[in-house]
């Protein structure tokens, strides 16, 4: 008897994961797509069209099809889960199957976003489409324990959206989403370079820049880093030294805004799960999550345990692949 193959999505802004129950991550690449403007052909996806920002001729476009978490651009999404399935097919074995897949979705979707994704995937060639909550499917992927009456409070901070959610008994009992995470954090790198050192830098630039020197936290050993761009004045190339202090100043607008949707939530939280949470604390999660100092930070702003998830990057996916063990115990969206 042939069983049908199963396996997690996690479509994010800025990565595209997928996961299999019993085999982990199977893929992992940027949510970027190269396409032909002409023909609309789609060229190359995930890495190899990362690769590719900035660097081609004008006829070819690298674009990324979701935006916040939701189909920016239907059909060029379609192609690229037909080339995700296909590829994950092939390593995970199961190329003749059409496999059961659980997609992730931000929990401030609406239903025509959810209806845009179910019908996507199933388009790309899945038998079956089940959708859940990113939130949920974070907790899941962190070794939360959903299913149970205590409060689980998960921040997932991606690269489109950033999202707050408290978990009780397989259901989100308060949640709130803000269009504020990871590329928010690499624009205003990009607009304080222009501003301040009238350089020019791109998106690859400003997200190495946060990665490398990035800073929560005001008190730090300072870190220097060699960028080079362009200049606007002369519009030839430049090179500069940028300084972690000035890139904490940067980033703390975004930070406050991602503390306060923390506030928002916890404060509509049921009086009889605060208690827990005071306990457990708070679980981090998604790229952003990653950036220096952000637990202590917030451990000092709101005066509970923060903690990072064991795979912060992958929770979201390794949570959807495991989450047909917990379906009967779960509130999932239906479609």
């Amino acid at each position: 008897m042939i069983t049908t193959a199963e396996i997690g999505i996690d479509l994010g802004t800025a990565n595209i994961l997928v996961s299999s129950k019993n085999k982990g991550i199977a893929f992992n690449e940027p949510a970027v797509v190269a396409i032909d403007k002409k023909t609309k052909k789609v060229l190359a996806v995930g890495i190899e069209a990362k690769n590719m920002i900035g660097k081609t001729p004008e006829k070819i476009v690298t674009i990324r099809p979701l935006k916040d978490g939701v189909i920016a651009d239907y059909e060029i999404t379609t192609d690229m889960l037909k080339y995700i399935m296909s590829k994950t097919s092939r390593k995970l074995g199961f190329s003749l199957r059409k496999p059961n897949v659980i997609v992730c979705t931000p929990s401030g979707s609406n239903s025509v976003d959810r209806r845009a994704i179910h019908d996507a995937v199933r388009n790309a060639g899945a038998k079956k489409v089940h959708i859940i909550e990113e939130p949920v499917a974070a907790a899941i992927g962190a070794g939360l324990p959903v299913d149970e009456p205590v409060a689980n409070v998960i921040v997932d901070i991606g690269g489109g959206t950033t999202e707050v959610a408290i978990i009780s008994y397989g259901g989100v009992v308060a949640c709130h989403s803000i269009q504020i995470a990871g590329d928010q954090m690499d624009d205003d790198i990009i607009q304080y370079l222009r501003k301040n050192y009238n350089l020019l830098i791109g998106e690859r630039t400003a997200e190495t820049i946060k990665m490398e020197i990035g800073y929560a936290t005001a008190n730090h050993e300072e870190m220097v880093m060699e960028v080079r761009g362009r200049d606007l004045l002369s519009g030839l190339p430049k090179t500069i030294s940028l300084s972690s202090k000035e890139i904490h100043q940067t980033l703390k607008e975004s930070l406050f805004d991602i503390l306060a949707a923390i506030q928002v939530t916890l404060e509509n939280c049921p009086a009889e799960l605060s208690g827990d949470i005071v306990d457990r604390g708070i679980i981090l999660t998604g790229g952003g999550s990653l950036l220096r100092g952000i637990e202590e930070w917030l451990t000092q702003e709101i005066f509970v345990p923060v903690h990072l998830a064991p795979n912060p990057l992958e929770s979201v996916a390794l949570g959807a692949g495991k989450a047909l063990h917990y379906f009967n115990k779960l509130q999932t969206v239906r479609i």
